[in-house]
């Protein structure tokens, strides 16, 4: 498995000569070091230990951001806790942090991003955190932060030069908050806590237990992606490896509302993988299905089955909170749960649903003036209601999802959904396409599990007019999640690229199948109304039309193609003229 990752190498300055003046002194204080500090501290910022290195550590987080809070950290209580040690024993840190794209192989990590991460921890201050320019330019506007540039730098083995920092805490500057694990509250990181036992290899071979962990592994960095789900390291589930447990004491301990459990059975040349998900409040099964693969290529295997598991367990611990919020008392509800609440109106696409879905979320931002999640999705809210000129829509509605939407951005939370929608509505209300397209883009590689952030990806590379690039995302969007309520907004994005590529069959087939997905989207019945008049049926291209316009309820079909964000004049123009083979006047 690829992923982007934000990798760390540290090692201890000058080992060799403390080792040769006592080894067993040195080691012990570089293993005391690790359980002790760099462990418990790498967790608590969502990152993980890969593996130590005789006098350091490699670790990996999916945010630049808590790689190098992390760092810093560590450094701080290294120094604390070796306060009474001679200053000739005590061990001193340096740390390279990278973010580029690694390869995940039996339990280890390589690629670029490592290589990166070692050269940059080579030329680190002795106290200090090497970082390199891309993870400068998520880092750099903390206040807590000193940064001195280094300048480009010839690095080992690597072929252009890479522009280097040195980072360190700002003399007097308070410490980063903590990140918060599972005891925070779900008005901050969302109450949809999970656990990843480790699956039971029932293959009768003890020697495949590496392609269980490997599984499971796979599965929790996948998960840890989605910043709506707060996941309990691997350090902490594991404990349970080979035990027989009662799930709602797993989830006691744990404190977690969700538990996914699962097999492994290998006959060759196929392997069988199952896996439940369960709530550990009740007990009760929440989802359960069966996965089966060749064992021609076991990590191809390995990658395909984890974005199949993940794909559907994200999406059903969603819909297991949704109806948790529903059940709720009125007067407990806190803004997670209105939060929640508010979903399933956000993503209905109607007037009614739309006005239910910015009450709740108004409601949970006057609970938590921070909760980021409902500002992005009612800077979604307004761009659906003012692209369809609803009759709730209101003269501010631009200024405030385009505000929302520079807030959420600007709150760099590493919250790829809420990425997504925020550039999504950049470029569709403020025609912003610079940086509304970047923020499509990396909430893409922040999260390539995530089916809605795919499908967003896949609207703006169309606007855009990279449709290649749009139909890869879709594809993808549609693969992770078959089952998604959501998915007519991913075969309708299919639909439109078609259309615009001059695919006109394919497009009514793909349109037509939207329409059987969910009748009630407008965009949906436009598309297949410009896309039948082009294959020659103007009477049901009409028809297809008219209820587009019904759909709109009050608002202008005009009005909805003008504020269609279309990129490239071209493309541009296929909408207009199949707007005229139809008979229906526009102009932009």
């Amino acid at each position: 498995m690829r992923r982007l990752a934000a990798v760390v190498i540290a090692d201890v300055v000058g080992s060799s000569a403390l080792m040769e003046d006592d080894d067993r002194s040195t080691v012990a204080q570089i293993l005391a070091l690790t359980s002790d500090i760099v462990a418990p501290v790498t967790e608590r910022f969502g990152g993980r230990v890969i593996k130590g290195t005789g006098d350091g550590w490699l670790a990996e987080f999916s945010s630049a951001t808590d790689a190098v809070l992390s760092s810093l950290e560590i450094l701080d209580e290294a120094k604390a806790h070796q306060s009474g040690t001679p200053k000739r024993r005590r061990l001193i840190l340096r740390m390279g942090v990278s973010l580029g794209e690694v390869a995940i192989e039996n339990g280890d990590v390589y690629g670029t991003g490592v290589n990166l991460a070692a050269r940059l921890e080579a030329i680190a201050a002795p106290g200090g955190v090497c970082v390199s320019d891309w993870v400068y330019a998520q880092v750099h506007s903390i206040p807590e932060l000193r940064i001195e540039d280094m300048g480009p730098q010839d690095l080992k083995n690597l072929k252009s030069p890479v522009r280097a920092y040195m980072v360190y805490r700002r003399p007097g500057s308070p410490r980063a908050p903590r990140p918060q694990r599972p005891a925070a509250s779900a008005a901050t990181l969302g109450g949809a806590s999970i656990a990843v036992l480790p699956f039971a290899n029932l293959s009768g071979d003890p020697g495949q237990d590496y392609f269980a962990d490997g599984i499971v592994d796979d599965i929790l960095t996948a998960l840890a992606r989605f910043k709506s789900l707060v996941v309990v390291a691997r350090q902490s589930s594991f404990v349970y490896k080979g035990r027989s447990v009662d799930i709602r004491e797993v989830g006691r301990e744990l404190g977690v509302r969700y538990v996914l459990e699962g097999s492994v059975q290998r006959s060759d040349p196929r392997v069988r993988i199952t896996g439940q998900l369960i709530d550990a409040t009740t007990g009760s099964h929440v989802w359960a299905d069966r996965f089966e693969g060749d064992m021609v290529d076991i990590f191809d295997l390995q990658d395909r089955l984890t974005e199949d598991v993940v794909g559907i367990v994200e999406p059903q611990v969603l819909r297991a909170e949704i109806e948790r919020a529903r059940r709720a008392r009125p007067d407990s509800l806190d803004a997670y749960d209105l939060y929640l609440r508010a979903l399933p109106h956000a993503y209905a696409m109607r007037p009614a649903d739309n006005e239910l879905a910015l009450d709740l979320l108004d409601q949970a931002m006057r609970l938590d003036a921070g909760y980021v999640p409902a500002w992005a999705f009612a800077a979604w809210c307004y761009e659906q209601r003012l692209t369809r000129g609803w009759p709730r829509s209101q003269e501010g509605d631009a200024d405030r999802a385009i505000r929302l939407a520079r807030e959420t951005l600007g709150a760099d939370t590493g919250d790829a959904k809420a990425i997504s929608i925020s550039g999504f509505v950049l470029v569709m209300v403020g025609r912003d396409y610079e940086p509304g397209l970047a923020a499509l883009r990396d909430s893409v590689r922040l999260n390539p599990f995530d089916a809605f952030v795919l499908m967003n990806g896949g609207w703006g590379e169309v606007w855009a007019g990279s449709l290649e690039d749009a139909v890869q995302l879709f594809q993808r969007a549609k693969a992770l999640s078959p089952r998604d309520p959501a998915l007519y907004f991913v075969v309708t994005g299919l639909a439109m690229a078609a259309l615009l590529s001059g695919e006109y069959q394919d497009a009514v087939g793909l349109a037509s199948d939207a329409v059987t997905l969910y009748p009630s989207w407008d965009a949906t019945h436009f598309v297949l109304g410009l896309a039948l008049a082009y294959s020659g049926r103007l009477d049901d291209a009409r028809h297809a039309l008219e209820r587009a316009s019904q759909l709109l309820e009050g608002g202008s079909l005009a009005r909805f193609v003008t504020m269609l964000p279309i990129r490239d004049r071209d493309r541009m123009a296929v909408i207009e003229k199949g707007i005229r083979l139809i008979g229906v006047g526009s102009s932009r």
